[in-house]
């Protein structure tokens, strides 16, 4: 029991501490710039500063190489001379001493001093007692200091046996010139470093200046006020290109919401025309005492009800298409047995339907609206055909299309109208009765069909027949 208690316990702190973030994550989320204008600028200081050190160190270091090979070279000529005066026996005591040199001292093979310069007269042979940074520190008690020394050895056989001459130059000077490199670069990377940020933050600011105006202008556009449009700069970059796509895409919002008013109008102007002939027919019929002419005013208004039922259940299926504009049906179709069953359905009407299809023809989509669409063309073909209505089904695997044709022989659309029938609640003949013409809904519902399917719909433009021909993608093609 006290194992699993203490076992319990332990879980317990590890779930606290893995859900408390680390402070280190927290305090860098709390001081992290926000503004891009603010992050660029770190990121061009931090960018500069990794450079410029990175220059600097080596700066440093080549300099330091530099004059510890330029101390180094004349502590050796001196001592090379030195040995030279000691192989031919002209060793003098005390050894004069060079410019840049600090000491010198001659030891035989028994660790005594022979020659010394003055500094080191009657002193023991120096040793080193340490290594610094590959130098050799020695401790000079005779000059009073521990001296950071470049010491030279040079070995020479002189008449009375083997000598080392040491000399010391001190790096003092190569010291303090590093120093001052080394502070001078520091000042000079400071003021870089405050330059370049500066320079950025003002720089990015006036980069972001268009774009500060366009949020702001965005963020002043409201639902009624799709008409305003963000400014666009004279410049031809990334953020004029910006606006443009900005502008464009208001647009667009604007012309939907035209759309959506004007469709809005329409609907309610469509349904308020027969739900003002119901209601008379219904009141005339309440009031009347006559039962065959009540019966006939009841009769009107079921013919009246079902317009309205039609009429709601065509906008209810134009917000669904609109709805499922991005999710395409996928559930597989044979457009040849769809169009010889939608055809024979409709049975013997005033003119005649012929149909051309080859063998199966499979598409991807939903068969109730494939069929709907093929439905509002040969109901739009029979307002309007002469004689005959002909309805054709071909295939082009170049294109990966099928290719459905409804044709009638009817007046010829004009070219200006051929894209205004597709549009909701849109007649050419406005002359023409709502049992003849309809609601205009029956073109915009089947192009909306076609375009959920990825196909199209529109008007050929053909001689002695008006034809539309709803183009849809081989399910071959739609996955490539």
């Amino acid at each position: 029991m006290v194992a699993d208690s203490i076992q319990a316990r332990i879980r317990a702190v590890a779930r606290r501490g893995l859900a408390r973030p680390p402070r280190l994550a927290v305090l860098l989320d709390r001081f992290a710039p926000r503004s891009v204008r603010a992050r660029t600028t770190l990121a061009a200081c931090l960018s500069v500063a990794v450079v410029l050190a990175i220059a600097s160190v080596a700066v440093v270091l080549l300099l330091r190489a530099n004059l510890g090979r330029t101390v180094e070279t004349g502590a050796r000529e001196q001592a090379q001379i030195v040995a030279r005066l000691a192989m031919d026996g002209h060793l003098s005591s005390p050894l004069p001493l060079d410019h840049g040199t600090d000491f010198i001292q001659v030891v035989d093979a028994h660790g005594a001093v022979v020659a010394a310069s003055q500094n080191l007269a009657g002193r023991p042979a120096v040793a080193p007692v340490s290594r610094r940074d590959g130098h050799t520190v020695f401790n000079l008690g005779a000059l009073g200091a521990e001296h950071h020394q470049r010491v030279t050895a040079v070995t020479a056989t002189t008449p009375t046996g083997p000598v080392t001459v040491y000399v010391g130059a001190s790096l003092r000077t190569a010291d303090a010139a590093e120093d001052l490199t080394t502070a001078a670069l520091a000042a000079l990377s400071a003021v870089l470093l405050l330059t370049v940020g500066a320079l950025t933050w003002r720089s990015t600011g006036r980069a972001l200046r268009p774009v500060e105006a366009i949020r702001t202008e965005v963020a002043a556009i409201g639902d009624r006020d799709l008409d305003r449009r963000v400014p666009e700069p004279g410049s031809d970059d990334e953020i004029a290109r910006l606006a443009g796509t900005m502008n464009a895409m208001l647009e667009r919002l604007e012309a939907a919401g035209v759309r959506q008013r004007r469709f809005i109008a329409d609907a309610s102007h469509e349904l308020r025309s027969p739900l003002t002939v119901l209601r008379t027919q219904l009141e005339v019929a309440l009031a009347h005492p006559d039962p065959e002419v009540r019966n006939r005013l009841v009769a009107g208004a079921l013919e009246d009800t079902e317009r309205l039922q039609a009429l709601a259940a065509d906008l209810l299926l134009l917000a669904r298409l609109d709805a499922t504009a991005h999710d395409w049906p996928h559930e597989p179709v044979d457009l040849a047995e769809l169009v010889r069953a939608t055809v024979a359905a409709r049975g013997t009407r005033a003119h005649p339907v012929s149909v051309h299809t080859p063998g199966p023809v499979l598409v991807h989509g939903n068969p109730q609206w494939l069929g709907r669409l093929l439905t509002n063309l040969l109901d739009n073909a029979h307002r309007h055909a002469r004689h005959h209505i002909t309805v054709r089904l071909e295939l082009d695997p170049a294109a990966g299309l099928a290719l459905l044709d409804v044709a009638n022989d009817g007046p010829m659309i004009e070219p200006a109208d051929r894209e205004k029938i597709f549009e909701r609640f849109t007649r050419l003949d406005d002359a023409r009765s709502r049992d003849d013409g309809g609601a205009g809904l029956g073109l915009p519902i089947a192009r909306d069909i076609a375009a959920v399917h990825g196909g199209t719909l529109a008007v050929l433009d053909t001689s002695g027949t008006t034809t539309f021909r709803i183009s849809l993608p081989l399910p071959h093609a739609a996955a490539a």
